[in-house]
């Protein structure tokens, strides 16, 4: 593995955690995705570090980064972006919307309804977007950071099945221990530590990052292991649908970076194991008395179903 990548993801973990104090799990996830070049949802109840993640991330990376605030009134062209017609040369020429940025952060997504949604599932798919009969490429690397309330608050609409199978994780941010938000106010007390975060990494060092994490050795016996988890999902009685061949990628590239994150270039059940619930859990359909909405009673019921998976040696 080349140490020199190595030292520098250590250090993007050590830059991050300085602002999302007590988080380093959190921060840690989100550098999963980032390594699998992939997208992670932040789910919680509003105020405890969400978007603060997010821009963390984006005050790191020395990158283009937008925010797009989803309320009820956006439509597609606000994020993808529009042709417009200039009256100079009598032609319609593009205007790229701010998802044509290295990390976006889609802000309170479930609180627009689904057809806004589905603008981001090319971006976030095929890392393209379509306008006018038009293929527009997206920066690489391309990164969203989705925060969303959980589904009983007021005003909000649950995500597609297709859009949240675009996400390679799903977490929740919890709240943090009393010494923990202890240290929170004393570092908001006259500042916002976040705004005085300087750029440590370059969008070619993440290129190159994620292009180690892909060369991560995974043992066919782990990929066996994997293959178990993700077929007895489909066979749960417990579940209408389980995990897609598209899940089962995103949770050998999440394996791969999980590893990488932990400073090895191999993985180990272990690393399939971490992941599973939260790779999976919004992946699958579950039955009546398992609302889709209830993040955790799904991910328990992942969780019980890798501990019956046998684990190779």
């Amino acid at each position: 593995m080349n140490q020199d990548l190595l030292g520098l993801l250590q250090k993007l973990e050590s830059h991050m955690c300085q602002v999302v104090l007590g988080k380093q799990d959190v921060v840690r996830m989100v550098l999963v995705a980032v390594l699998a070049g992939e997208h992670i949802l932040l789910e919680d109840v509003p105020g405890v570090g969400k978007t603060l993640v997010a821009k963390t991330l984006a005050k790191s990376v020395q990158g283009k980064f937008s925010r797009i605030q989803f309320t009820p009134d956006l439509l597609p062209s606000d994020i993808v972006g529009s042709s417009v017609f200039s009256s100079e040369s009598h032609e319609f020429s593009f205007a790229p919307g701010p998802v044509f940025s290295n990390v976006v952060l889609a802000d309170e997504i479930n609180r627009t309804p689904p057809r806004t949604q589905s603008a981001l599932l090319e971006a976030m798919s095929d890392r393209q977007v379509s306008v006018d009969g038009q293929t527009h490429s997206l920066p690489s690397p391309f990164i969203v950071i989705a925060t969303q309330n959980p589904f009983e608050f007021e005003g909000t609409y649950p995500l597609p099945e297709s859009q949240l199978d675009r996400f390679l994780l799903r977490i929740s941010m919890g709240y943090p221990d009393r010494h923990q938000e202890r240290q929170v106010l004393a570092s908001h007390r006259d500042r916002e530590p976040v705004e005085e975060l300087d750029s440590i990494i370059d969008c070619q060092q993440i290129v190159q990052l994620q292009q180690a994490t892909r060369q991560v050795r995974i043992d066919d016996a782990i990929s066996d292991y994997l293959l178990d988890i993700v077929h007895a999902t489909r066979e749960c009685s417990d579940l209408h649908v389980g995990v897609s061949t598209r899940g089962a990628l995103s949770l050998y590239r999440g394996a791969q970076a999980h590893a990488m994150v932990h400073g090895r270039d191999y993985v180990i059940p272990d690393d399939v194991k971490k992941l599973s619930p939260l790779v999976i859990a919004h992946r699958v359909v579950p039955k009546g008395y398992l609302h889709a909405g209830q993040r955790t009673a799904v991910e328990n019921l992942i969780r019980e179903l890798v501990e019956t998976i046998a684990v190779p040696e």
